[in-house]
């Protein structure tokens, strides 16, 4: 497996933030990932713009290190941080899913990218705290080698539809009584039964269990309440739901 490359982008903020990018570098190439850094391949003499059009060009990605200083200069487009701006810019115009950048948050206190990366998903590494499982995130996402492993993809079960009237039970009265039958100890104390719940457990269309109600209401096998919010077995409606009972019974 040829080693990624990855260019770290930077500025140059103080001595301190210059050995801690350094060290980052040094841990990344210790690890397989082929980090360019100024501080190692451009020495003087050697021309800035050029260095830095090629290591962008040649890099699979560009670990860029958010500072405070660094994301003013983005913005402003100022000295070698605005440089490497325009020429990400311009990567991104013919990329737009392009993910080849990835920020690295090391402000103290805020959380702020540079605005043209602001929707951009960022890695944590601002406090000592943050920074191991920070750089493990950075070390898998270089060398692809993701924490979770996205499952196969199985087989789609067989799944009947829920609005489908049953097809062994053609008449709508008789899937109606049926149904009323199966969720009757399950109906309120007074005997009544919901019919929203009456309709789910029929696994009826609306249009189907309302011609289904309606006939049944004809045949004074039911009654529904005046606020239509329970719906009533009556003494017909019984005899019927038992004889159907009995039916599955000798059929079983």
């Amino acid at each position: 497996m040829t080693a990624p490359a990855a260019f770290i982008s930077y500025s140059h903020d103080s001595q301190e933030h210059k050995r801690w990018v350094l060290e980052l570098a040094t841990r990344l190439r210790g690890n397989g990932v082929d980090a360019v850094l100024d501080q190692w391949d451009l020495g003087p003499g050697g021309d800035l713009p050029h260095f830095m059009e090629q290591s962008i060009a040649k890099a699979d990605r560009i670990v860029m290190i958010c500072t405070e200083r660094y994301v003013e200069k983005a913005n402003r487009g100022a000295g070698g941080v605005g440089y490497e701006k325009m020429i990400l810019t311009a990567d991104l115009h013919r990329q737009i899913d392009s993910k080849r950048v990835i920020p690295v948050i090391r402000q103290t206190g805020s959380y702020v990218l540079p605005t043209f990366m602001s929707t951009k998903f960022y890695i944590d590494l601002s406090s000592p705290d943050q920074f191991e499982t920070g750089f493990d995130l950075l070390l898998r996402e270089l060398l692809g080698a993701p924490l979770f492993q996205k499952p196969e993809l199985g087989a789609a079960p067989t799944l009947l539809p829920m609005n489908a009237p049953r097809p062994t039970l053609p008449d709508p009265v008789t899937q109606l009584m049926t149904a009323l039958g199966d969720v009757y100890e399950q109906s309120t104390t007074n005997g009544g039964v919901e019919p929203g719940y009456l309709q789910r457990a029929m696994g009826a269309s609306k249009l189907f269990f309302d011609h289904a109600v309606d006939l049944a209401k004809q045949r004074n096998l039911i009654r529904i309440s005046a606020s239509r919010t329970l719906l009533y077995v009556e003494p017909a409606g019984r005899e019927l739901i038992l004889k159907i009972a009995a039916g599955k019974s000798s059929s079983e």
